[in-house]
Formats: structure tokens, C-alpha cells, sequence
């Protein structure tokens, strides 16, 4: 922790309530009631989730056969819950819409997963990586859903031992860590380049011992298309059959999301090319609040853009930035050079040079926007790449930094960088065609995660009775920014631990009458599917769904990607609502609906990531300060760092559906800290 901070137990406001004045949205939403938590626990803060999980009433194990769960996504979060509900005896649906449940995009996690267990005896311990985690955050998380995280951290690498998880070692067999941005310990264990893939594989193990055991039934190349909201209360879930094209009823006691991010929105990302926001903007336009939408994450070490033909980025692990130096020539005349031409005093370690304190290891919105402004400045390295331009005019950018692993290797050896990092420097190779081990890695920003995601309260409830909402999906945990190797460890402690013990408050009234599915709000919730499809397949515009997609990505990445202003919000907003016209009069959906048609799926998806890119550029516009992963250009320091405005903007921001044509309704829960004192995040 920094200088001069120290332990508060939680009993004491440290900030007062806050109160708006700016308001840049004005015109183009409501505002409406104040929103609290009504499950936010009190108390001294190391004690609040040990009385809440006392508190929570039970369930006989006799009545949890009686119980229905539906659980969409096989994650980690998804997949550990669905294994940790059925292991208690529920009767547990789980949906994914791959092939196998192996295949979610937690698959893709590379780097590690945070846990205070202190093996290298240098400082950590829950409260340490609780404080990391909400100045990371930069002071807009709540400090009662980010303690339990980090209480409940080392429960989960024990969790996933026993499981058989072959976390790396070091020589004399104990589990070894390794340090990743924003923090100065080493908290992060690591399966070398793929432990979001070995997690998965356990959660996953445990969910088909459940499979066998006939707890879960498993739905696969299913996609969910609507929330079924009978009596005020989720009840199920409309889904179609990706295969045959049927479109299928579910019914259940209460509804659990667990569908991951939306960074796909911005056409270009990280993510697997089916994430999507479809199942959390389905239950938000049935009365869901989505909290913090503009909130995403920039990840600053992916492989650069090399065209416009992309459609896919690729991260390369936050890891890296143990052992790589990031630098850029200190003069544009070398950018085009060799990079092993360039001596060493002509080079501009950039982020060791502004960032002293933390080095290479800066948070990744902070790494992310110092990349940007180096190739700003015209010392962006690598080919010349032709960007195409919201307006339609093209220009010309390098858009790369170089990690360089040169004095590790050096130091290190190579073969000791090839143990840590091998998996990763291959699919480096692979895909650029140059080798890491002796030319350095060009790198640059891309969007990765979100912090943003439907609100839930302190049990992971949304505000529609009966839907619960956990990992990515949700907002919960990370506020502005989510610091590296803390998503897997967010997913499996909402999945393994969290779920578990609070949603048998709500099902201790159970067992439920049932529902049917002549039940006039489930007939209605088929209709509506069936009519959208059938709407998507009568257009027959011009346009493709891509089309629109990678248009509606150059719009969010331009105007509301890594520094937003009052100006370009606006702007996106009116070329957003054109585009979404654009869409509902002349998009073109090939094949039938009857059948496997991957057409279709995008369009439905792409029709709500075009809803969802308007309001986060409305949640961005409201927000009149920078924060974490939010950057408004009109909000910064003398320095360039961002600037947060605490008196006006420390609650969180829930967004309610407006309607059809309405405006979005804005409800704010108040952030208020008891456990630890807002300050300006400073990493120098």
C-alpha cells in the first residue's frame, strides 16, 4: 500500500454522498429514483460475509430436490456454479451455445488468478489485495463485494488443487506466483501461458460428475433469445436450438446468467468472435438495470491491428510484463528501423521512465494510454496500417509499442523465458511470422473485458426477483478498471463460493408453484422471439450483418474506445441511432430459419450490441470525469492522467430500459467507504 495509508476496519464513512452538477447528458435521459442496496451488509468489514453466509437461511437437502435452476453460460463462473448447485442437489439446467461447454472464452485466459495466500512472504493478505483491487478499480467498486472476493481467493486455489489444476511450481514443488499489474507483490498463480483453459478444464470435470450423477441436464448449441418474467418474478428462459432452428421453452424456480462480456461491440477485440451481450440485453430490456455500461477495458499487450480485413484480435498474456521492457524509439526517424538496430540510448522505456514506482507494471488502463499517446506522437512502431475512418476517409498509422524480452533472455536464459512463457511466444510466431526470442514483440492496446454488466445487489440478485447475474456479466467487482489475473478469480468465486451460499436465501421460500407454458407471460416471451426472427428474415436490405457490425465498431472505437469526448459522444450517439435504422430497413439475412444459420445468430446479436453501444455512449456522456478505463479528454491532470471527480461521480451508474422509444432511466447507488479513504490513483 502507499505511504501513509493504513487499515481501516470498516465502521466509519470515509467520503460523503455525492452530488451531481454537470450534466453533459442532459436531453437524453431520465433521471430517476436513488438506488440502494438493500442486501448491503454493515459491520466491520473483515466480519460482513462470514455473519452473511450465517444469516442466509437453508435449504434441506430434501427440499433442493424439489428446486429448479437455470444457468446460462459454462464458464468458469457458469460451469462452477452449475457443478456446485447440482453437488448441493438442485435440479440444474445449464445452457452455452458452443458445442461443448470447454469452449466458453474463459478458455482463452492466459495470464493467472489473484489469491492472497502471502508463499512469497512479501506483505500480501486479503486487505492488501481488497485495497489493490479498489484503487485499481479507481475508487468506483464496492468495498463489501471486493473484501469478499479477496476472502474468498484462497479458497479457490485450494478448490482448484484438489481438483487437479497443474498450477506451476517451483523446484521444491510449492505452488509458485508471479506478479502482474498494479500491485507490488506476487499474488498471481499461473499454468505457464493457459490457466484460464486449466480452470476451465476443472470446473468443467466437476459439472459432468454432476452431468452423470443426472443433477445437471446440459443443453448445448443452445442460445438464449428472451427472459421469461412471470408475476414479477424470472421464471425461465426462451432458447432456440442453434442446430434445428426450434425454438425451445425452459422453465425453472430462478434464472442465473453467467454469459461473460460484451466486448464484441466494438467489432475488434480480444474476445471469442461469439460473445455477445444478447442474454444480459434480453433480461435488461425486461426490467434488468445495467450498471456502468462505458466502463471496458482496454488491454494494453495484444498483437497489433495489421489491416482491415481483421475481425479478430489476439491477447498476449499481461504476464509478459514481468520480464519485457516496453519501449519506443525516442526519435520517429527510427520507427521504421530494425528494432535491433536501434542502441540502447535512442530507446524510450516509456512506462519505467513516467511510472518509476511500478515500471512496466502499471495498471492496463494506464499501460493502454501510454502506448496511445507515444504513436500519437508519431513514435508508434511497425508496418504502416491503413485505418478506415467513421467519416469513410483513410489514414495511415503505425500502431505498435515493442516488448522486448531481450534482457531477460540475457539475464534469464532462454530456456528458463521458454518454461514461463512458451505457449504464448509460439502463437506469437504463428501469427506474425517473427520470433519473440529475437526480434522484440510488437505490441499494442485492445479491448479485452468489461467492467460494466447488469447490477446486482451484494448477493448477487438482480433487481428482478429470481434473476441472479455473476461473473463478467455483472458489474459487481471491479469497478473502472479490472486489474490482471482477477477475472478468472472473480468467476470461480461467484460460481464455487458466492452463488451458492446466497441464493438459497430465495429458494429457502421455495419449493415454488409451478409455471406452464401456456402462462400467458411465457406465451408472450415465444412470441416475441418468433416474430423477431421472422422480422430479421424478412428485410432483405443490401447490407450485411458484418457490415454493420465492423461499422458500429469503428463508431464505439473512435468515440467512446480509450479517450472519450462531450463532443465525439454526441456524435456517435446520432451516427449510432442512423445505423441502427440502417440495420431494421436494409440488412440482409441469408439462409432460413429452420436450420443451422450462423447469419441469423449475428444478426440478433449485432441488433443489441447496437441498443447497448448507445447507452454506453450516454453512460460515458453523463460521466463528465475520467476513471479507470473511462477517459474523458475534458477530465485530466497538468500530466495526462486521469482526473476523477469524487463529489459529483462516486456511485455507481444503473441504467433501467426506457422503452421501445424512451429515454434510458438513470438510478445511482451511492459508493460510500468505510474500510479504506478515496484518493488519486498514483503508480509513479
Amino acid at each position: 500500500m502507499a505511504a501513509g495509508t493504513h487499515y481501516l476496519p470498516g465502521l466509519t464513512p470515509t467520503n460523503e454522498a455525492p452530488v451531481q452538477k454537470s450534466d453533459d447528458a442532459a436531453g437524453y435521459y431520465v433521471l430517476g429514483d436513488k438506488l440502494v442496496d438493500p442486501k448491503a451488509p454493515t459491520g466491520p468489514i473483515a466480519e460482513r460475509w462470514t455473519n452473511r453466509k450465517f444469516e442466509n437461511r437453508l435449504v434441506n437437502p430434501a427440499n433442493r430436490r424439489k428446486l429448479s435452476i437455470i444457468i446460462v453460460g459454462t464458464g468458469l463462473a457458469g460451469g462452477a456454479a452449475a457443478a456446485t448447485l447440482g453437488e448441493a442437489g438442485y435440479n440444474v439446467k445449464s445452457f452455452c451455445y458452443q458445442d461443448s461447454p470447454r469452449r466458453a472464452h474463459s478458455i482463452a485466459a492466459q495470464g493467472g488468478i489473484n489469491a492472497a495466500k502471502n508463499y512469497k512472504g512479501d506483505g500480501d493478505s486479503a486487505y492488501r489485495l481488497f485495497y489493490d483491487t479498489v484503487k485499481g478499480g479507481d475508487y468506483r467498486a464496492r468495498e463489501s463485494n471486493v473484501y469478499r472476493l479477496a476472502e474468498e481467493s484462497v479458497n479457490i486455489i485450494d478448490q482448484c488443487v484438489a481438483q487437479g489444476v497443474p498450477f506451476a511450481r517451483e523446484y521444491g514443488g510449492l505452488l509458485d506466483n508471479r506478479s502482474f499489474g498494479g500491485v507490488q507483490v506476487s499474488r498471481t498463480f499461473y499454468a505457464r501461458g493457459q490457466t484460464g483453459q486449466q480452470l476451465l478444464i476443472g470446473a468443467y470435470q466437476a459439472m459432468e460428475r454432476q452431468v452423470a450423477a443426472g443433477t445437471v441436464e446440459q443443453f448445448t448449441r443452445h442460445e438464449m433469445l428472451e427472459l421469461i418474467v412471470a408475476d414479477g418474478k424470472a421464471r425461465g428462459i426462451i432458447a432456440r436450438d442453434m442446430v434445428t432452428g426450434e425454438i425451445e421453452t425452459h422453465l425453472a424456480d430462478v434464472v442465473v446468467l453467467a454469459t461473460g462480456g460484451y466486448g464484441n461491440v466494438f467489432y475488434l477485440s480480444t474476445n471469442a468472435m461469439g460473445s455477445n451481450v444478447t442474454a444480459t440485453w434480453r433480461a435488461h430490456r425486461k426490467g434488468a438495470y445495467m450498471a456502468n455500461p462505458c466502463y471496458t477495458q482496454i488491454h494494453p499487450t495484444c498483437i497489433p491491428v495489421t489491416g482491415a480485413h481483421q475481425s479478430k484480435l489476439t491477447l498476449m498474456s499481461e504476464s509478459l510484463r514481468n520480464d519485457g521492457r516496453i519501449w519506443v524509439p525516442k526519435n520517429a526517424e527510427d520507427c521504421a528501423k530494425d528494432p535491433r538496430e536501434i542502441p540502447e540510448e535512442d530507446r524510450d522505456y516509456f512506462l519505467e521512465r513516467i511510472y518509476p514506482s511500478f515500471g512496466n507494471l502499471v495498471p492496463r488502463d494506464i499501460a493502454s494510454r501510454a502506448a496511445k499517446y507515444m504513436c500519437d506522437e508519431g513514435r508508434g512502431v511497425g508496418p504502416e496500417v491503413e485505418e478506415t475512418q467513421p467519416d469513410g476517409t483513410v489514414k495511415k498509422f503505425r500502431r505498435g509499442v515493442y516488448l522486448d524480452l531481450g534482457a531477460a533472455i540475457e539475464r534469464l536464459g532462454k530456456d528458463a523465458i521458454e518454461e514461463k512463457y512458451d505457449n504464448l511466444l509460439d502463437m506469437y510466431e504463428r501469427i506474425t511470422g517473427e520470433n519473440p526470442y529475437e526480434v522484440p514483440m510488437r505490441i499494442y492496446p485492445a479491448v479485452h473485458y468489461v467492467m460494466g454488466g447488469l447490477w446486482v445487489d451484494y448477493e448477487l440478485s438482480t433487481n428482478i426477483p429470481g434473476l441472479y447475474c455473476t461473473g463478467e456479466a455483472n458489474f459487481s467487482d471491479h469497478g473502472a478498471n479490472r486489474l490482471g489475473a482477477s477475472a478468472l478469480m472473480q468467476g470461480l468465486a461467484d460460481g464455487y463460493f458466492v452463488l451458492p451460499n446466497t441464493i438459497r436465501e430465495y429458494l429457502a421460500d421455495g419449493p415454488f408453484e409451478p409455471i406452464s407454458e401456456d402462462h400467458p407471460a411465457v406465451v408472450e416471451a415465444k412470441q416475441s422471439v418468433q416474430e423477431r426472427i421472422d422480422k430479421f428474415m424478412s428485410i432483405n436490405g443490401t447490407r450485411s450483418v458484418e457490415s454493420i457490425h465492423k461499422e458500429l465498431g469503428l463508431i464505439m472505437w473512435e468515440y467512446c474506445g480509450m479517450e472519450r469526448t462531450e463532443e465525439g459522444l454526441k456524435k456517435a450517439i446520432g451516427l449510432i441511432r442512423e445505423l441502427k435504422k440502417e440495420f431494421w430497413t436494409n440488412v440482409k439475412v441469408l439462409g432460413s430459419a429452420d436450420s443451422l444459420n450462423q447469419d441469423l445468430e449475428k444478426a440478433g446479436r449485432v441488433a443489441d450490441f447496437i441498443e447497448l453501444g448507445e447507452l454506453m455512449c450516454i453512460d460515458a456522456l453523463n460521466r463528465r470525469e475520467s476513471c479507470g478505463g473511462h477517459f474523458r479528454a475534458e477530465s485530466q491532470t497538468e500530466d495526462g492522467e486521469a482526473l476523477r471527480h469524487d463529489d459529483e461521480f462516486a456511485y455507481v451508474a444503473a441504467w433501467e430500459f426506457g422503452g421501445e422509444d424512451g429515454a434510458p432511466i438513470l438510478h445511482k447507488e451511492d459508493l460510500i467507504y468505510t474500510a479504506i479513504e478515496m484518493k488519486q490513483r498514483s503508480y509513479k
